[in-house]
């Protein structure tokens, strides 16, 4: 299956989705991955951040089970593998550290941890709290982290009920724009062969 018609299919299968209890927000899935994506645009952010910002949350599609709220899902690296293959690091490792620069942020500037929604309060803890010193100085020297800590700003910001935002479709477009964009896109792969 082409990888952008897979992704309209876990949006269309799971991102009517809400999470209850300690994970709960005011929007669904899909909501708000569209205003996730919707604000990283509108700060002219390029492509690759746009594709990173929709899909940040698809982690949380791979796996249904979401009733333990006293464990980490690690739905950041889930996706991992699917987003390097075929849209590359600058998509991938925005993802991957979005969670990290949520306790970045929460150890680098006192007062971000108060705009928190409970449901990122809850998670926090359990992915580890505020970074110490080194953990923020290492996170600090990575080649994606200014990207994932403007990801999360945009994260926190998405969870606006009601809130108008261009379509899935819209942003389906953009991603089959970018996959083919990037280097050795103009090739299908058919077994061990590759075909124009």
């Amino acid at each position: 299956m082409d990888v952008v018609a897979h992704i309209e299919t876990l949006f269309r299968t799971h991102g009517n989705r809400r999470y209850d209890g300690a994970r709960g927000e005011p929007v669904s899935a899909l909501a708000h991955a569209l205003q996730c994506a919707q604000l990283a645009e509108w700060a002219h952010a390029d492509a690759t951040l746009v594709a990173a910002a929709l899909l940040h949350d698809i982690g949380h599609f791979s796996d249904g089970d979401l009733s333990d709220e006293l464990q980490d899902d690690r739905h950041e690296v889930r996706p991992l593998p699917l987003l390097r293959e075929h849209f590359g690091m600058a998509v991938a490792e925005p993802v991957r550290l979005h969670v990290a620069a949520k306790r970045y942020l929460v150890a680098t500037l006192p007062e971000y941890a108060a705009s928190l929604s409970p449901a990122s309060v809850h998670s926090l803890a359990l992915q580890g709290g505020p970074m110490s010193a080194q953990e923020v100085e290492d996170f600090d020297a990575l080649p994606y982290a200014r990207q994932a800590v403007a990801l999360r700003r945009w994260d926190d910001l998405a969870k606006v009920p009601g809130k108008t935002t261009p379509s899935l479709d819209y942003y389906l477009v953009m991603l089959d724009e970018l996959r083919q964009s990037l280097p050795g896109a103009r090739f299908q792969r058919i077994g061990a062969l590759d075909v124009a």
